[in-house]
This record gives structure tokens, C-alpha cells and sequence, in this order.
């Protein structure tokens, strides 16, 4: 996988709430890793969960605590209470496959890089999970992605996760502000995203809440920053960001996908327009 290089301690970081059903998956295959175990350590950051993850949690992870009430709080925490020289944050309903950490480890290690985003596949059941998938192809390293491993010092130094930015919105302020301390790159090896069954309804209903919280993101960079315009814009989020770089070519060989893909798009945008003239 790369050059020989030391092992060093790699955090892994899981903010939680009521996720029973996905807490082993994820620290499953984080013990699964090609890395040495002794060179990784998990830490859960509970919500005050209702359901058993927490009892789970203690089973299975290194450290656990409890703390509210956002995922970027959680997240915080559990890097301030870290020891690693890397941090790594899936969500609870992720599954690293087996090279995640060695490939981020010789990736940073032999180039000198501060963060590095994982290709993300979507998986689940349905056909609408296949266009999800399809989808999230075209976002890697793009402005609507988010580094997900990060060096702990280079973390520490941007202050983390803006904590008054609400989930959604404080993935890509977290990534602005990396990206400006230092070089990013992408590895091979992915996460897959387990989202069950997509029930298009609910599906509509959680994108349509995300949008009542993007306002403080929107207003710390301004509504005329080029970015900005790009993650909310339909010009770019409808269109530009399948088609750049020579995607259009996949997007023309899979016509059934890009039809629902657009579909499922267009349903979001009149989601979040309606949301926000609530």
C-alpha cells in the first residue's frame, strides 16, 4: 500500500444517537482493519441515546461518553479526548472496508497531507438506494463533499466543527476551513453508507429539515461566496457537478439512473424552497 512508514495511533471518532441497529457494523469493521489494533483507538460520543447503544457502545469501543446536544459538540469532544496523531469520523451507519486506515496512514505519512476524503458508497435496498448511489459517485471531492480523516493537530488549530452550524451544514464548514490549512487528497479504498430502505416520503421530509438549518453556514461566508453558490445553487446542484470533468459520459451511459437522479434532485430543491418560506 505505499512505502514503509511507522504506525501511528489513529482515533476513530463515532458521534451517536440512537443508533443500535448500525453501532456494531461500524466498530466491526473498524476492528477489521489491515492496521495494527493496537495502533487504533475508538471513542463514542453518545447523544443521551433512548435505545441500547450506549450498553452496545461499552461492549464494543475504547471509550465511551455522553454528551449534547449536536453531532459537531460530539465530534469536538471526542477529538479534544483523543490520543491519536489522526482522526478518523464515520458516521454510525458506516462501514470502512478493510484498507481505510492503512491507505490514509501511508497517504498522509509519504505526502505531507493535513486531511484526505473517502469515497463514499451508498448502500441499502431499493431502487431509489441505486440512484442514491449513483449519485454520491459524482460528489467526491467536490464542494459537496467533506474530509472525513483528518492529522489531530491540524483539527485542533482550525477549532474543530462549528458548533453554532447545524448537522449538514457543518460538514462542508469543517471542510473549508481544512482545505485552507493545508494540501487534501482523496484515497481509493471507500465507506458504504448503509441507508436501508429509502422511503422517498421521509427522504423528502429529512432533506426539506436540513435546509431550516443552513442559514448561520450561509451568512459565516457570505451568500455571494463562489462556494456558497455552488452547494446552494441549481445551476451547479442540478446540473454542474454530473457533468464536469467528463462525467457527463456516465451520466449518458446509465440513462435510467440519470433520469431518477434528476427526479429525486428536482424533489429536494422544491423541498428545501418550500422549507424555507416556512
Amino acid at each position: 500500500m505505499g512505502d514503509k512508514i511507522a504506525y501511528p495511533l489513529v482515533s476513530v471518532v463515532i458521534a451517536t444517537m440512537n443508533e443500535e441497529k448500525n453501532i456494531v457494523r461500524c466498530i466491526e469493521s473498524i476492528r477489521k482493519q489491515k492496521y495494527p489494533k493496537e495502533k487504533i483507538e475508538i471513542i463514542v460520543v453518545d447523544n443521551y441515546s433512548s435505545d441500547k447503544t450506549v450498553m452496545i457502545a461499552k461492549k464494543n469501543a475504547d471509550k465511551v461518553f455522553i454528551k449534547g446536544h449536536k453531532r459537531a459538540s460530539q465530534l469536538n469532544f471526542g477529538v479534544e479526548r483523543s490520543k491519536g496523531k489522526y482522526v478518523l469520523y464515520p458516521d454510525a451507519d458506516m462501514i470502512l472496508s478493510e484498507f481505510v486506515i492503512e491507505e490514509c496512514i501511508n497517504k498522509c505519512e509519504n505526502n505531507s497531507y493535513v486531511a484526505l476524503y473517502i469515497p463514499e458508497i451508498v448502500i441499502g435496498k431499493g431502487f431509489f438506494i441505486k440512484v442514491r448511489r449513483f449519485e454520491r459517485s459524482f460528489y467526491n471531492t467536490t464542494c459537496i463533499d467533506g474530509v472525513r480523516f483528518v492529522r489531530r493537530d491540524r483539527f485542533l488549530e482550525v477549532g474543530g466543527f462549528d458548533e453554532d452550524i447545524e448537522f449538514g451544514a457543518d460538514d462542508w464548514d469543517f471542510n473549508r476551513m481544512i482545505t485552507k490549512s493545508g494540501k487534501v487528497d482523496i484515497i481509493k479504498s471507500p465507506i458504504f453508507h448503509y441507508e436501508g430502505e429509502l422511503n422517498l416520503k421521509r427522504y423528502l421530509f429529512k432533506k426539506g429539515e436540513y435546509s431550516k438549518t443552513v442559514d448561520k453556514y450561509i451568512n459565516k461566508w457570505g451568500k455571494d461566496d463562489p462556494i456558497i453558490k455552488k452547494q446552494f445553487g441549481a445551476r451547479y446542484r442540478l446540473i454542474g457537478v454530473f457533468v464536469e470533468n467528463g462525467k457527463w459520459k456516465r451520466l449518458l451511459t446509465n440513462p435510467i439512473f440519470m433520469f431518477s437522479l434528476f427526479f429525486l434532485r428536482f424533489m429536494v430543491g422544491i423541498q428545501y424552497i418550500k422549507k424555507k418560506r416556512i
